[in-house]
């Protein structure tokens, strides 16, 4: 056994993946309950599995491959290099995944899913949400495995140790840094929470699809301030990729909800999403959509 992993027979099993994995039965688990609870097949969650893993781990390295952190590009892991090794492309556990891209993949693969099995996308989407936070909160320990995504250097008595391989260059002579997966661990901890009481306190007020939406404003504001204190940000023509992204993500997400409550004050019930034929909510459904 080793930082990175275990064998079985010929087989190395990472812990990386296997994190994620957790992360993503947690979440599956999570929606399957809202989904219960609000009078829908639950069953559906696990059909609907495989699909959102795929897009969102497919969307993910694809982010991070255009999006390579600076601590990956002293490395020589630049876009190029993984243009020209495409095998390396498929390595999930070297630089591993970027949030933003999982999100993005996941939403059009459930998306997807839900036209092909007459689904409302917006009312599954509610029910993902903070399952969806619970998955990043678990899935960030992955990066502590990796050695990755950690802050400024620290004296405080959470910091961690990082291994010289995994810093950065000028960096190379200090052993302790803020624990940033950490904080966004508990980031997302909250937005799970705040999610789910959303859902709860105000269920009779809500329209299919603003759970999904406040997701979109809660994490984003979090990661933007957290990229403050990272050492080895995602540059893109001098930009923070992600900072960039989470800035306009929270700003047309609430820009959203409020335009659509004022442009229709009243929404039809007959109005249906563009899912197609949506499964019809129980009088329970609303109380956690």
């Amino acid at each position: 056994m080793t930082r990175e992993g275990f064998s079985i027979g010929p087989l190395f099993i990472h812990f990386y993946g296997v994190i994620i994995m957790l992360g993503a039965l947690a979440a599956a688990w999570l929606t399957a309950w809202r989904a219960k609870k609000a009078g829908v097949d639950s069953e559906k969650v696990w059909d609907m599995l495989p699909w959102a893993l795929l897009g969102g781990v497919l969307g993910a390295r694809i982010w991070h491959i255009l999006t390579p952190p600076a601590s990956m590009v002293e490395r020589g892991y630049t876009t190029w290099y993984y243009l020209t090794h495409p095998l390396d492309m498929l390595m999930i556990w070297n630089g591993g995944l970027g949030i933003p891209g999982a999100v993005i993949g996941g939403a059009i693969a459930v998306y997807i899913f839900c036209r092909r099995n007459k689904l409302s996308f917006l009312q599954w989407t509610d029910f993902i949400a903070p399952g969806l936070a619970l998955a990043q909160a678990v899935g960030r320990w992955g990066n502590y495995v990796n050695q990755e995504l950690y802050g400024g250097p620290s004296n405080l008595p959470w910091a961690i140790f990082i291994e010289p391989r995994y810093r950065l260059p000028d960096f190379a002579n200090v052993e302790y840094y803020h624990p940033l997966f950490f904080y966004e661990m508990l980031w997302n901890l909250l937005n799970m929470g705040v999610l789910l009481w959303v859902g709860a306190r105000f269920a009779q007020r809500l329209r299919k699809g603003e759970i999904f939406f406040l997701y979109l404003i809660i994490y984003p504001v979090g990661r933007f301030f957290l990229e403050y204190l990272r050492l080895d940000p995602s540059p893109v023509a001098g930009l923070n990729a992600n900072q960039t992204l989470m800035a306009i993500t929270a700003l047309s997400s609430l820009a959203f909800i409020l335009l659509r409550r004022q442009l229709f004050p009243v929404e039809p019930e007959e109005v249906q999403d563009e899912a197609g034929d949506d499964e019809p909510l129980e009088p329970a459904a609303e109380a956690d959509a």
